[in-house]
């Protein structure tokens, strides 16, 4: 893996990963960006394995626990750190019954986001 962090990012909203990439980059992040689980689904399968997947529970078609609970269930993925963030700032404890290492309320403050992926890189 190169000296920099690999952070991987998952949400529908192009302004959020956008926003995402611009503060982790200024950070010294490295940051793949998806806009589909199904997408990143395949990457994972290709790619050196990010440091944490951070991930939106709610996307267009898709479940952020859903696509967490396959992660668990691969045994090659099973280890990645996964942060969930949400609007719906009352499923976090479903976020972790999923399989999620935090949870991530929206609307989010970017130094805490920081704060909390780095726990998770190694």
């Amino acid at each position: 893996m190169s000296s920099a962090s690999q952070i991987l990012v998952l949400d529908d909203s192009p302004a959020i990963v956008d926003s995402l990439e611009l503060m982790m980059e200024l950070e010294g992040l490295s940051v793949s960006k998806f806009y589909k689980g199904s997408d990143m689904l395949d990457a994972l399968n290709v790619k050196e394995k990010p440091n944490v997947i951070l991930m939106d529970m709610w996307l267009s078609g898709e479940d952020g626990r859903d696509i967490c609970r396959h992660i668990r269930g691969d045994e090659q993925l099973r280890d990645i750190p996964v942060v969930i963030m949400s609007a719906s700032r009352g499923l976090g404890q479903s976020a972790l019954d999923a399989g999620a290492n935090d949870f991530i309320a929206k609307p989010f403050d970017m130094e805490d986001v920081i704060e909390r992926l780095r726990v998770y890189i190694k």
